[in-house]
């Protein structure tokens, strides 16, 4: 089976060297294309952290999202950096924006938001937004909270935007939002992290709520706007294949774990 990740991070911050080898993993891109090697992944989707005014270089194999973390962020920032994302966006490698609202305590409904709505709907990338738990106690959980998605969502119908992570844990809301909009997709990244993991044995003692996900996954009836994606390198990649396949019916994985992110992000 081909892969796709739609949801990577490399090297974007010195942390992840530390929590890579916890998932069996090293934050490397050599250590990086041997995975990919091994459990034929084609390409990926990085999550970028670099800010919208540097230059973002990636190896071939790779595709980026140019992101506003808090590092990087603030209303002006956005303001005087709209030349550069659309520069982004012109690039063939660009796959789309990233927000990470949680992080920089402002809700994605603001006024000076919209601007990049409407730069990624005329170029047809989407905008992927970080939903549901966060990192670290330092982020504002109501700003990421999924339903912050319908009113843009319902509001610029042109663009396209992605759940990260599913909205996780608020997958019932998720899911109302992915069944009410149709420009509305998801990524599955990040849902089991926290380093290597027995998979039978995680299915078996979280039973509840591996059934509550896969409820919910399959409420919207929207398996051809889910996408898979890890979080790399803050998951074991073989095992989250297997913890995928397991809540997606097989029927639907040629699109989940492939041709909805080359469709969805223009790979």
């Amino acid at each position: 089976m081909k892969i796709i990740d739609a949801h990577i991070h490399f090297k974007s911050s010195p942390g992840f060297d530390a929590l890579a080898p916890a998932a069996g993993h090293e934050n490397s891109e050599a250590h990086l294309r041997q995975v990919f090697g091994e459990l034929n992944i084609e390409r990926a989707v990085v999550m970028g952290n670099n800010g919208v005014e540097e230059a973002h270089s990636y190896p071939d194999f790779l595709s980026y999202c140019v992101g506003f973390d808090s590092s990087h962020f603030s209303k002006e920032a956005i303001e005087r950096s709209l030349a550069h994302v659309e520069a982004h966006l012109r690039r063939p490698d660009c796959a789309g924006i990233k927000l990470y609202p949680g992080y920089n305590r402002h809700y994605i409904t603001e006024p000076f938001y919209h601007p990049l709505y409407d730069l990624a709907g005329q170029y047809g990338k989407p905008v992927a937004v970080h939903t549901g738990a966060t990192a670290n106690a330092g982020s504002h959980l109501k700003y990421c909270h999924p339903l912050i998605i319908d009113e843009v969502a319902a509001d610029f119908p042109k663009t396209t935007f992605v759940l990260c992570h599913y909205g996780n844990p608020w997958v019932v809301d998720a899911a109302a939002v992915l069944d009410k909009n149709p420009n509305v997709c998801a990524d599955l990244s990040g849902i089991l992290d926290g380093g290597m993991h027995d998979i039978d044995a995680y299915m078996r003692n979280n039973s509840g709520y591996v059934e509550h996900l896969r409820t919910w996954l399959r409420y919207p009836n929207a398996y051809d706007r889910l996408m898979y994606g890890t979080d790399w390198p803050l998951v074991n990649m073989a095992q989250y294949i297997d913890f995928i396949s397991r809540l997606i019916p097989e029927a639907h994985w040629a699109d989940v774990f492939y041709h909805n992110a080359k469709r969805i992000y223009s790979l």
